[in-house]
């Protein structure tokens, strides 16, 4: 009896921690979408200036290469963009995304869509490197969070576990 008694305090404190490491690593997806995001503009500025290519297949390359979430937001704005104009097609794919950006983040990426596809070369890249400022604003932001959040959810989860270990036992 005092076997199954010490086991079931043992999952607690497990999963406890557990449940606190996978808050934790919200703070760090939010990042590491925001640095993928960053990139992305860069490439779609890039290809942008020099190619000449049409947005649909830029997209589809940026997908290509780019991580799970942020490959499904250039993937369904290029599906989008079948029906509906650029900019649109960029504000929709970002809004039904899920990923780990919080609202302002989304606000910030959608930005892009103001001129993508509307203007010519140029307009669209200042408009690109204006995303790409506010979205370095956001990830110094979220290096912050990160900071302060990482560790305090981990032990916070820990210590949850434990003084209910404590509680019980």
């Amino acid at each position: 009896m005092q076997f199954v008694k010490y086991f079931i305090l043992f999952l607690i404190l497990v999963s406890t921690s557990l449940i606190g490491k996978f808050l934790s690593k919200k703070y760090v997806y939010r990042l590491e979408e925001l640095e993928e995001i960053k990139n992305a503009f860069n490439i779609l500025k890039t290809k942008i200036k020099f190619t000449y290519e049409p947005i649909p297949e830029i997209f589809f390359e940026i997908a290509q290469n780019s991580n799970k979430n942020i490959s499904y937001i250039f993937m369904k704005a290029k599906e989008n963009m079948k029906e509906i104009s650029a900019g649109e097609a960029w504000e929709k794919a970002v809004e039904e995304t899920e990923c780990n950006l919080n609202n302002e983040d989304k606000k910030i990426v959608k930005t892009l869509s103001k001129l993508l596809g509307k203007t010519d070369v140029e307009g669209q890249i200042s408009q690109i490197e204006i995303t790409e400022k506010f979205l370095e604003g956001q990830i110094k932001e979220a290096e912050e969070e990160r900071r302060k959040n990482e560790k305090l959810y981990t032990r916070l989860g820990t210590v949850m576990g434990l003084t209910i270990v404590i509680i019980l036992a």
